[in-house]
This record gives structure tokens, sequence and C-alpha cells, in this order.
């Protein structure tokens, strides 16, 4: 018994269904690949899917997350320098962590701290460190941290969360690395009238050396630095991203259409 003969259109076709059913299994097998190199490299930071997430895109999501970082290295900056200088916390209330609760209330909440009068950014970090006699006798510590908080905020659009509709101002995601530098810079050199440094951040004793402060402060000039050069790149890109875009999705899928 002889096998029906099959037609060369019939070929074709099967050819061409076997080709798909390939490209699909290989497509799932990266996706699976994928999976299980993220669940084995792992590091513990990822966070669930929101859905603010949707209205975000890559770029919009790797600024909030550096913004998130630079936060936290406030925080621990904060910390730092509240320990070191408890003069400080003690101006504005009974202790460490209601001084710390505060400052952060004002910075994500509202109303800002009454103190500063108004001033925000980088006013507020020149109000940290006036030492005249006329000038600035609150809380110098939690005056840096809502001046740098609302200077990242700025550079993040003005929102403490990204979509599509805003973006990271190059400039100004720059000119707040070089305030952060200024900052660290004025830490470890500013005097009162005493003579005395105005805000103790270094320790260097017998237990070691306490370099928190200038570690987490690099930290976020190095962010920003990154933001502005990537918004700097945004608009130089945009039409090669888009070329690139067009040959993936228009070119090749022409392609697998070819008989091999």
């Amino acid at each position: 018994m002889h096998d029906s003969p099959v037609s060369p259109l019939a070929a074709r076709r099967a050819r061409r269904t076997a080709r798909r059913a390939g490209s699909l299994a290989v497509l799932l097998a990266a996706l699976l690949g994928i999976a299980g190199c993220s669940s084995v490299r792992d590091t513990q930071r990822a966070e669930p899917y929101s859905n603010q997430e949707w209205l975000q895109s890559g770029a919009n999501r790797i600024a909030n997350l550096s913004l998130r970082d630079n936060l936290q290295s406030i925080r621990r900056v904060q910390s730092t320098l509240y320990k070191r200088n408890p003069r400080e916390w003690r101006k504005s209330a009974a202790s460490m962590e209601e001084a710390t609760q505060r400052a952060w209330d004002a910075v994500l909440k509202g109303p800002p701290l009454p103190e500063l009068k108004g001033a925000s950014g980088i006013d507020a970090i020149r109000m940290a460190f006036d030492t005249t006699p006329q000038g600035y006798q609150g809380d110098r510590v939690a005056a840096l941290v809502y001046g740098w908080a609302t200077m990242l905020k700025q550079a993040n659009g003005d929102t403490w969360d990204q979509t599509m509709l805003d973006g990271i101002n190059a400039e100004n995601s720059f000119r707040a690395a070089r305030n952060f530098e200024i900052s660290l810079w004025l830490i470890s050199s500013k005097t009162g009238p005493d003579g005395q440094p105005l805000l103790l951040a270094t320790e260097i004793s017998d237990r070691g050396r306490n370099l928190v402060a200038d570690r987490e402060l690099s930290k976020v000039v190095a962010r920003l630095d990154l933001l502005a050069a990537q918004a700097d790149e945004k608009y130089r890109r945009a039409a090669l991203d888009f070329g690139q875009n067009w040959v993936m999705g228009v070119v090749m899928p022409l392609f697998t259409l070819v008989p091999k």
C-alpha cells in the first residue's frame, strides 16, 4: 500500500506550521529560562506589581527606584547625624524617634516644618548651615532632611511616583547632585561661632571609622548623575530607538516566513 501524494501547497503549509510551533517553543523556553534565572538571582528587593506601574515606562520605574534608594540613604544619614548631634533633635522633639518622624511627616504629608518659614530644597539646606546670630536656630538635621528630600522630589519631575506623563529633568538632576556634594563638604568643614564643627558626622575612634554620611551621600550623588545622563540620552536616542523597534517589529517577522 502506497502513501497518498502530498501537494506542494500542503507541504509548504506543513513546514510553515512546524516553524511557527518551533518559534513558540523557543519563546516559551526563553520565558521559562528567564523565570528560572530570576528565582535563582533574586536580590530580595523586588516589589509586587501595582496598578500604578502600568502607567510607567521602564525609565519611570528606574527613576522611582532611584528616588526610593536615595530617600533611604537620607534616612541613614539622618540617624547618624542625630546620634552624633543629640542637641539637634532635642530642639524639636522629646526623642530621636519623634524628631525623625516629625521631619518625614513634613516631607511626605505636610505641612512643612514651621521653623523653615516656607523654605525648601536648596533654601532649606542653606538655612541648616546658617550660623549668623540672627540666623537659623532650629533643628539643623531636620532642615537638611527636608531640603534634601524636597530637592530629590523636584529632580524626579516634582512627584514621588513618576508615570509616563512625567520625566527626569537632566539639569535639575545634575544640579541636585552638585548640591549634595556641597552639603557633604559643608557637613565636614562648617564650624559654629565657637569654632567647633557645626555637625559631627565622621567618627574615627578605636572602634574604627564611621563614614555613613560620606558613603550614603556619595551614593545619592552617583544615582543623580546617572539619571541626568539617562535623561540627556533620551532625546538623542529617540530616532535610533524608533528605528530599532521598527526593524524588530516589522522586518524581523518577515525573516520567519523565508523557507530554510
